[in-house]
């Protein structure tokens, strides 16, 4: 059994290697540095030391929507941090203002949807008896061979069977609960690959490191299963961490490890 993240011998950190590609969104890094603090100006000074011909040139800070948003040169159809762009989805599937609460009434958000990536996520929320309650933790299974890289992982413990109709902590009995919900009027909700998972990293030095105004509730257990096995160790999948930044692998029968659901087509 592998217990701790730390066992496996791949991690990486995200703010290392930012993403700028059509489709993703940017890292949220639009602070500066030089070489040993933070520049003083602002990126889109021509005083700044990451500019083209500056001391410290081609930094993340001045490049992508990031500084776009920053500078007023884009326009997004919804908000969020930095260049991020998200829209609240209301529990029927309707597209609601940045003002809107979460709740249980049709008209009330419960996704998000990212503008960027198409991606509609799941929302977390506060209650310790909801379905979809921050504080519940997963161990990861899936008994579809087609995809579960040979290791099928564990069905869990009980401690989910009031918020799951009887099933217990798992990842794929989650999964299926929100389905049969029909959470913002769709079935197809599916465990999210670990790329997916890190376009909601925001490396601006948050913690977590998550917009909270479009993802409130954010649970900081040992980390957020993906739904990608770890291909050298079949009884292992990948994590994405939201408080140190990083992805790695963890053994399936760990119940350290939260869940947040996915819909749209998989990168």
């Amino acid at each position: 059994m592998i217990n701790s993240p730390r066992s496996l011998p791949l991690a990486f950190f995200l703010a290392a290697a930012p993403v700028h590609a059509a489709g993703l969104p940017d890292s949220g890094q639009d602070i500066c540095y030089g070489d040993t603090a933070a520049d003083v100006v602002a990126a889109s000074s021509a005083a700044s030391i990451a500019r083209d011909a500056g001391t410290h040139p081609r930094q993340d800070c001045r490049y992508g929507p990031d500084p776009a948003v920053a500078a007023g040169a884009v326009t997004r159809i919804g908000s969020g941090a930095k260049g991020f762009d998200y829209t609240k989805i209301a529990n029927n599937g309707a597209a609601l203002a940045a003002t809107a609460t979460l709740g249980t009434a049709a008209n009330d958000w419960a996704c998000t949807r990212d503008n960027i990536t198409g991606l509609t996520w799941e929302v977390k929320t506060a209650g310790s008896t909801d379905l979809r309650y921050a504080g519940h933790e997963y161990t990861w299974y899936s008994n579809d061979t087609a995809t579960n890289g040979g290791g099928a992982g564990s069905t869990g413990d009980s401690s989910c069977n009031a918020a799951m109709r009887g099933s217990p902590c798992n990842t794929q009995a989650f999964a299926a609960a929100v389905n049969a919900a029909a959470l913002c009027a769709y079935t197809d909700w599916r465990m999210p690959t670990r790329r997916e998972l890190r376009t909601l990293h925001l490396a601006d030095g948050s913690n977590p490191q998550i917009d909270l105004v479009y993802f409130p509730n954010t649970h900081l257990a040992e980390g957020f299963w993906s739904g990608s096995t770890y291909a050298a160790i079949p009884q292992a999948a990948w994590f994405v961490d939201f408080s140190g930044g990083y992805s790695s692998g963890n053994g399936k029968d760990d119940t350290g490890f939260t869940v947040r659901l996915v819909r749209g087509a998989p990168f």
